[in-house]
């Protein structure tokens, strides 16, 4: 067995790299590139039955910042702290039309050992149930639905769901779990007061995975301008995420138990960022913007970097899950150190 294989459920990866959702993933060619890179799984980019969603594509925009806020090229390969601020919408086809092509390239994918996987956003949810059975109809292997899209507080009224009551995740969970069999991952928002209770509900509703998590709106000023990028606010992400998405992967994994698979998404951009996911509780990573902003490469040198890793620690990816989560400590728990503060008083600071 690989050193890189992991296991969501019953399902088989050649390795912990998931190329997620996203602009990226739109045309056969992205996801074909995606494949060639390594990945284990990729995910097509969301459609649903609104035409709102749809005609959203047309109105995108992006943009990347330093990590002060400044403005990058977005043609030059950008820098490990680059966060990509960004509109989104959803593809602009019918569904069986690119359910016809999508078939097609999980078939190629399966001769890589691989998958591409259909995802849904929700929008009505009878809907989106109808639409889970066509694709189990179709054959595919895996269905990720989304329930937590940044975009929802911004896009047209009733073009994407973003849910952020655990009841009515239970309840759309359970919906589309009563209508189809194949293994179902199901997408939670990050603009949440409490990940956990999502991540609970979607368990208890019989999700197989719960993917953690979706990016947070956010609202940059231009001081050169006084306008606001982008002219609205929009969904934000980047390294600076990696530690919040760890937290709610290492309280989940200790209210849900080490046997639920967990998959992360929101701060990957290396191997080690994975790895780093890996040790929070997380089986495997889908890395969408930094895809998206810095090529498809991004996976083949996350899936090596990954693979050097675990070759100089002579270990694998199965034993690293969980590491670092399985002890974490408590404030309280800490040795009483008086005065140990002002080890790191700086010049000029208080006395």
């Amino acid at each position: 067995m690989s050193r890189l294989a992991v296991k969501i459920g019953q399902l088989n990866l050649k390795n912990p790299v998931i190329c997620g959702s996203g602009e990226h993933t739109i045309e056969p060619s992205g996801i074909r590139q995606a494949l060639r890179s390594g990945a284990a799984a990729v995910v097509a980019k969301s459609i649903n039955e609104s035409i709102a969603a749809k005609e959203q594509l047309d109105k995108t925009d992006y943009m990347l910042f330093d990590a002060s806020w400044n403005p990058l090229d977005w043609h030059q390969a950008p820098p490990a702290d680059a966060s990509l601020f960004c509109r989104s919408g959803l593809v602009q086809r019918e569904l069986d039309s690119w359910l016809e092509e999508l078939k097609g390239l999980d078939e190629e994918a399966q001769q890589m050992d691989a998958y591409v996987i259909p995802s849904l956003i929700l929008s009505d949810l009878q809907a989106c149930v109808d639409q889970a059975k066509t694709i189990q109809a179709r054959g595919f292997r895996v269905l990720e639905v989304n329930i937590g899209a940044p975009h929802a507080s911004e896009a047209a009224k009733g073009a994407i769901v973003l849910e952020r009551q655990a009841q009515k995740v239970f309840e759309i969970v359970h919906a589309i779990r009563q209508a189809v069999q194949i293994p179902l991952w199901i997408k939670l928002t990050g603009q949440s007061e409490d990940v956990v209770s999502l991540a609970s509900a979607a368990q208890r509703a019989g999700a197989d995975s719960v993917i953690m998590m979706g990016r947070f709106m956010g609202f940059i000023a231009d001081v050169e301008t006084g306008q606001p990028f982008l002219g609205t606010s929009a969904a934000i992400g980047g390294s600076w995420a990696l530690p919040l998405t760890a937290r709610w992967l290492v309280m989940t994994r200790q209210a849900l138990g080490p046997q639920y698979p967990l998959i992360a998404t929101n701060g990957a951009r290396t191997g080690l960022d994975v790895i780093r996911f890996l040790m929070s509780g997380a089986i495997a990573t889908e890395m969408s913007s930094a895809v998206w902003s810095g090529g498809y490469g991004v996976l083949s040198q996350a899936i090596n970097e990954v693979g050097a890793y675990l070759e100089r620690k002579n270990t694998c990816a199965l034993d690293l899950l969980g590491q670092a989560a399985d002890q974490i400590q408590t404030y309280q728990a800490q040795v009483n150190r008086p005065g140990y503060w002002r080890t790191f008083k700086k010049d000029g600071g208080p006395p």
